[in-house]
Parts: C-alpha cells; sequence; structure tokens
C-alpha cells in the first residue's frame, strides 16, 4: 500500500490567494480606469431659427411731377413716385452755389468767414434778377457782409443776387463758376443734374429726383449748410429780417433744406425731416418736384413724410434667454445654449432676417459660461453676433455612474 503525500495547507491557499489578489488588483484597476476616465464632449444640436416677418411699405405719392424719398442710412428705402426724367428744379439750384463755394472758400461751424464786399457788377445782379421776377434782397452801396452771413441771404431768402454774387465772389466769373459746378457734380455722382448758372432763374438748371436727394444728404454732412438751412429768422446788418422760404421748417420733424419755384419748374421742394425711432435718431431726405403751388405741395410733402416715418420698426432678433441649441451627455443630462442678451435693430420696410448658430465643443460647463454664438444676417444692415451661454449646469455624472456605466461617456 502506497503512502499518501499531503501539501501543506499553504501550498494550496497560495494559488487562491494569488487569485484573489489579481482579481481585486483588476477591479481596482477597473474602478480606478472607469473614475478617470475622459468624456467625450457632448452631443450638441442647433434649434430651429423663426424669423421676425415684417411688411412691404406703401407710400403716399402725390399724382403730379416726380418725387423720391429715402432715410438716410437705410440704403433699401430709396423710393420714387411719378416720372424719372431730369426736371427743372429752379432754387434748389442754390444748394449746389452753396456747396461749390463752400469747396472753393470752406467754413467751420461757428465761423463767420471772410468779409464779402459788394463790387458794383454783383449791385447790378439785383435789377437784372428782379427783372426777370427773380426774389432779390436789398444789396446797397458799399455793402460789406461776412460769407457766412451770405449764405444765410442766399439759402433763407433765395435771393439769386446773393447767389450771383457768391458765384462771382468765389470764381471770379459766372463761367468759371459753371466749371467749377460742372466738376462737382461729377465728383460727387450726381450724373443727372446739370447747372447753368448760380440762381435757378435759368429752367436749364435740371436734375432728377433721385439725384436731388443725394445733394440733399450732401447738404446735410455739410453743417455749415444744415445749420443755415435749418434756420427760421435771422437779422442781418444792412439788409433786414430774413425769414426761410421753407413753410415746413419745424413742422413734423422737417429741418430744411430749400425751395423753388419757377413757371417751367412749377412748385419744388428738396426737404428733409429726423425722427426718433427705436433710441435712434433717423432722418428722412426727400425731393418733390413739379408741383402746382407750394401750399399744396407742402401738404403732399407732410403725408409723404408720414408714411415713410411709420415704415420704421424695432425687429427683435432674439430675446435673452432664448433658445438656440441644447447639449446632451451619455448620463442623461441636458443644457441649453441661450442668447446672452436681448438684440434688436431698427430697419425699414420690409426686412429678411437669417441665424446661423455655432456651438463650441464642451464636455462640462458651468451655468452662464459661453458656448458658442449665433449670427444674425439682417437685409440691407450689418450682421449683429449674439454670445450663446449655458442656461444651466453640465456636471459631472459622479463616479458610481462612472463605475455602472464603464466607459459609455468616453
Amino acid at each position: 500500500m502506497s503512502a499518501v503525500v499531503r501539501r501543506p495547507r499553504s501550498a494550496v491557499r497560495r494559488p487562491v490567494t494569488i487569485s484573489v489578489i489579481a482579481v481585486l488588483v483588476l477591479a481596482i484597476g477597473y474602478l480606478a480606469a472607469a473614475a478617470v476616465v475622459p468624456f467625450a464632449p457632448a452631443s450638441a444640436s442647433a434649434t430651429t431659427y423663426s424669423a421676425p416677418t415684417s411688411t412691404v411699405p406703401t407710400l403716399d405719392f402725390p399724382g403730379y411731377g416726380a418725387t423720391a424719398v429715402q432715410a438716410t442710412d437705410f440704403p433699401e428705402s430709396l423710393r420714387t413716385g411719378g416720372d424719372t426724367k431730369p426736371r427743372s428744379i429752379a432754387s434748389i439750384s442754390k444748394v449746389v452755389t452753396a456747396l461749390v463755394v463752400l469747396e472753393k472758400e470752406p467754413l467751420s461751424t461757428g465761423e463767420a468767414g471772410p468779409t464779402i464786399t459788394f463790387s458794383p457788377g454783383m449791385q447790378a445782379l439785383y435789377a437784372k434778377y428782379l427783372a426777370m421776377n427773380g426774389e432779390v434782397a436789398p444789396m446797397p452801396s458799399g455793402l460789406r457782409l461776412s460769407e457766412y452771413q451770405t449764405f444765410q441771404v442766399m439759402l433763407m431768402k433765395s435771393a439769386n443776387n446773393y447767389a450771383g454774387s457768391l458765384a462771382i465772389w468765389a470764381y471770379g466769373s459766372m463761367d468759371a463758376y459753371k466749371a467749377a459746378a460742372a466738376k462737382w457734380l461729377d465728383q460727387h455722382g450726381l450724373e443727372h443734374t446739370t447747372i447753368e448758372e448760380p440762381t435757378g432763374l435759368d429752367a436749364h438748371n435740371t436734375s432728377t429726383a433721385t439725384d436731388l436727394v443725394k445733394l440733399g444728404q450732401l447738404a446735410l454732412a455739410n453743417p455749415v449748410v444744415k445749420e443755415i438751412v435749418g434756420t427760421k429768422q435771422v437779422t442781418v446788418p444792412n439788409v433786414g429780417e430774413i425769414e426761410n422760404s421753407n413753410k415746413l421748417l419745424g413742422l413734423d420733424g422737417v429741418e430744411g433744406i430749400k425751395t423753388g419755384t419757377l413757371d417751367e419748374a412749377g412748385a419744388c421742394l428738396l426737404f428733409a425731416a429726423t425722427y426718433e425711432r427705436g433710441g435712434k435718431q433717423v432722418t428722412v431726405v426727400g425731393a418733390m418736384l413739379g408741383g402746382v403751388d407750394h401750399d399744396s405741395l407742402d401738404a403732399d410733402v407732410q403725408r409723404l413724410l408720414r408714411t415713410v416715418a411709420d415704415n420704421f420698426q424695432v425687429v427683435t432678433l432674439t430675446h435673452a434667454g432664448q433658445t438656440f441649441g441644447t447639449f446632451s451627455t451619455p448620463w442623461k443630462d441636458h443644457a441649453d445654449a441661450v442668447s446672452k442678451s436681448a438684440a434688436e435693430v431698427l430697419v425699414w420696410g420690409k426686412t429678411t432676417v437669417s441665424a446661423t448658430t455655432h456651438l463650441d465643443t464642451i464636455t462640462l460647463g458651468t451655468k452662464g459660461e459661453r458656448v458658442g454664438k449665433v449670427r444674425f444676417t439682417i437685409s440691407d444692415h450689418d450682421p449683429v453676433t449674439v454670445p450663446l451661454v449655458l442656461e444651466r449646469p453640465i456636471d459631472d455624472p459622479g463616479v458610481w455612474w462612472r463605475w455602472t456605466n464603464p466607459f459609455q461617456g468616453a
């Protein structure tokens, strides 16, 4: 009978112990790895943007002549009524005279400018233009006025003898002025405007209504001209009290610019008005040519301006906290990307708006953390960009979720 060989108990336990230790090491390794494995970024999806709507404007144009109107800084707002051919513009010509003379003899706001001594040739213009049934102002012998005062008499009273005198003073002769005016018109893109002389008594001084809108904008861009055409009344030494020929001045926001009257032209007005819309100052410039008289034309201008002003509108692009996207995590956490602030724009007439959303790559985040942006494209307007932030935090799910959902977030 063979003898039974017994192994020591320690020899039996050793493999078991090693196995247990190995399992523990693996478990600890798994738990440690699962606890520190980095998460993949949260999935991000943009929401559909519902664009605001606007309407096509309807303006109240008169049934005669030619009219154009535009809100400055709103190029899409240019609208026209009547014909588009060049028409006689009468004393609106004096706006060109002012700007052409100022190019040769510039003035800054608050300056009187050089003194003009009115020569016998200039004084003779009084009788010449009076015989043509043109508007004139007194010009006594030896009269001396500043350049600024001379502009006041020309633009406010529409005195033809002062317009002619300014042209001669600045350029030496009517022919030299005519050449300078043609060059100035060409430089400023007024391709459909012709100026034969500085007063407008010549019916061949012509322009289109759209060219005159450009001219009005150029006039308002010059602070000296803008100040004078917006003045109702002034007393000029040795000339007397001068009242602005524009009877709409100060009504319904009207701040200028120049009247015109001639048999061949009818009643004309180059006008501007400023309104407050959406917390901003907006200026409307227009020209109306070929009216029967100034009373009826002024009423038509007021009606037109009201319809233009009524078509300004504030378009809300987004409210603060509006959702533009959502982040989702493997542990079923969700957080919206919302606009950090409200955004709105002032527009005129029909406007289209679209939005492009960009969401950043994130894994975790705190409430209010920037996580992207939304860019609004608005027709005839500069784009607007608004930051997007987390509406609520995206927190780490904790070790337990990591252990019970091994590597699901990786």
